[in-house]
Formats: structure tokens, C-alpha cells, sequence
């Protein structure tokens, strides 16, 4: 989805910066791409390239937690291994308050219950002036697919569902949002 909405605000004549973890699919033309691979790299580009941005799109799916601890070899089956996790920073409730971002901010709420609830709760806590809720448990949308169905809340209590279609055709929505409240 983030490659889509790259790609399209390119088309677009938008200069667009992709900050991207490992992924599968060719880089979308005339983006600046700064590849990452883990979510502390993430974390650190975001803060160092976001002060210059109009919009941020916040799409990654970063995991909430990470080992404390890595192994430079693998970890061998045998016995019992107990893994300790630590919280990642938050990436998109750092925006506002620690990166001092002030363009307009999109998160992304990719859930598998509570979609409505959680996605209005995580707008509210971290910001954001729309955020885009997809339902991940759906094999025929989302991720691995070229297709997605989404929900955008507005901060005003707007709500516009959009239906499966193509993400081509979801980041045209989600971009002409952008553009509108920018006034572009």
C-alpha cells in the first residue's frame, strides 16, 4: 500500500521520499528511497527526514516489540529458549510531540478486530489528522495482494469506507484527501 501511494504521488509531480523495510516489490520511479531493516533504522530515518515533509504517510506495519538480545548465529534447536522482548519506538506517536512534525499526518491501523474502536483510538493518541483502518485477517485484501478494502476516519468523526479495489485506486483517494486538506 505505502509503494502504492509513492507511486502515485510521483505521478502526481509530488517529490516523494519512501522510507521502506525490506519488501518484494521494485521501487515505484522518481521516489528518493531510503531502505531500512529494522524498526529502530525506521524509527531513526523518519525522525531525521520528517521536519522537511509536507505530508507523512505512515503505512509500515513495524512490530510492536523487538528481542533485546541478537544472536549473530543462528539459535540452535535444543532445549528451551526463553526470548526477552522490548517495546520498538513508536514511530507514528512520535511524529507530533518528539519530532515536532506539524504537515498532515495519516497513520495506518491494520487490525483483525475492533477495526473501528481501535482505528479512532490510535488516531486520537498519536495524532494523526486521518488514518486509514484495514481489516489484515482478510486473505483476498491487504497484504501479499494487489487489492485492499479500506476505512478512513477523519479527526472531524468523518468516515468514508472505500470497497475493494485495486491499491492503485485507493492511494488516488487517499492522496486527493492529502491534497484537499493541504490545500493543494
Amino acid at each position: 500500500m505505502g509503494y502504492a501511494i509513492a507511486a502515485a504521488a510521483a505521478l502526481r509531480g509530488h517529490e516523494v521520499l519512501l522510507i521502506s523495510g525490506p519488501v518484494n516489490v521494485p521501487a515505484p520511479i522518481d521516489c528518493q528511497v531510503v531502505s531500512v531493516e529494522t524498526a529502530s533504522q525506521m524509527y531513526d530515518e523518519v525522525m531525521n527526514y520528517s521536519k522537511d515533509c509536507d505530508a507523512a504517510v505512515m503505512v509500515a506495519a513495524v512490530a510492536d516489540y523487538t528481542p533485546m538480545e541478537t544472536s549473530k548465529q543462528k539459535l540452535k534447536k535444543s532445549g528451551d529458549k526463553d526470548i526477552k522482548l522490548k517495546r520498538t519506538k513508536d514511530i507514528l506517536g512520535s511524529m507530533r510531540n518528539v519530532f515536532g512534525f506539524d504537515g498532515a499526518l495519516v497513520g495506518f491501523a491494520a487490525d483483525t478486530e475492533e477495526l473501528r474502536g481501535n482505528a479512532l483510538s490510535k488516531m486520537q493518541r498519536k495524532g494523526c489528522d486521518f488514518i486509514v483502518a484495514n481489516d489484515v485477517s482478510r486473505k483476498d485484501i491487504g497484504f501479499e495482494s494487489d487489492h485492499n478494502e479500506v476505512t478512513v476516519f477523519h479527526s472531524d468523526g468523518a468516515k468514508d469506507h472505500i470497497n475493494k479495489c485495486s491499491k492503485r485506486d485507493i492511494a488516488e483517494k487517499i492522496l486527493d484527501k492529502i491534497e484537499l486538506l493541504l490545500g493543494v
